[in-house]
């Protein structure tokens, strides 16, 4: 599973970013970029501030400061529905699909914004190739599917939204191990045929740091390491703490 190379141009840029819940701050003075066609991954422990950050970046949480900039437009405290309008999707940990309806409906809840019937049509499409066994689940009930499938129609119905940048929350996480290697490899197609670029939180830092280009490894909500992912998989101090090393 080898990422598609990314371009020099930053799509993603993070300024002083502080995020508190209360008087504890998740998230303190982050900074950091994403490249055009890069999958970037965010490692760090419990509590460090990943989720957090995925969160505040697609509009769910409301930044204390600092400054976010899409695509060279400031979305920083945007509602969330307008920054998914500018191409930016959050697969949220936990999936947070629509249990009490089918996979078809899930997936046309996330063609929300697509008045164009062929365009949805031929995303739904795209998705069943990426997917074929959503294809099969259509008129299931989202919430009778497996933890894998779950996972899948999260990814499914974030495509339906003609995505330019994926937000990925551990999407490992209450799957089967069989099914892990199958999500990280729909999860490497998609950013190679489609050219969307990924930032990925996974709780598997060996898996995220082969499938990504460069990793920023997050302690108390801050940067505290970074690199191209290859030379951070050989990092002592990265070895010692998250890859069993």
């Amino acid at each position: 599973m080898s990422p598609l190379n990314p371009s020099s141009e930053s799509v993603l840029q993070v300024s002083d970013l502080t995020v508190s819940y209360g008087a504890i701050k998740a998230i303190n003075g982050l900074s950091f970029e994403v490249r055009s066609g890069a999958i970037v991954t965010l490692v760090g422990g419990n509590g460090a501030g990943k989720s957090t950050t995925l969160r505040t970046l697609s509009g769910l949480l409301r930044a204390q400061s600092g400054r976010v900039i899409f695509r060279g437009e400031t979305i920083s405290n945007l509602p969330a529905h307008e920054i998914v309008a500018r191409g930016l999707c959050h697969v949220p940990e936990g999936r947070m699909i629509f249990s009490n309806l089918t996979v078809d409906e899930n997936l046309t809840m996330g063609a929300y914004l697509q008045t164009n019937a062929a365009l949805r049509a031929k995303d739904r499409d795209y998705v069943f190739s990426i997917f074929p066994r959503l294809k099969e689940r259509l008129r299931q009930t989202a919430g009778t599917l497996s933890g894998g499938e779950q996972q899948m129609l999260a990814i499914g119905r974030a495509l339906m939204g003609r995505p330019k940048f994926l937000l990925l929350d551990e999407p490992s996480l209450g799957i089967a191990p069989r099914l892990i290697t199958t999500i990280f490899e729909k999860i490497v197609e998609i950013n190679r045929t489609q050219g969307i670029t990924i930032l990925l939180v996974e709780q598997n830092a060996n898996l995220a740091l082969e499938i990504s280009s460069y990793a920023y490894v997050l302690e108390t909500g801050r940067i505290a390491l970074e690199g191209p992912s290859q030379e951070l998989r050989s990092h002592p101090q990265l070895k010692a703490t998250y890859l069993g090393g």
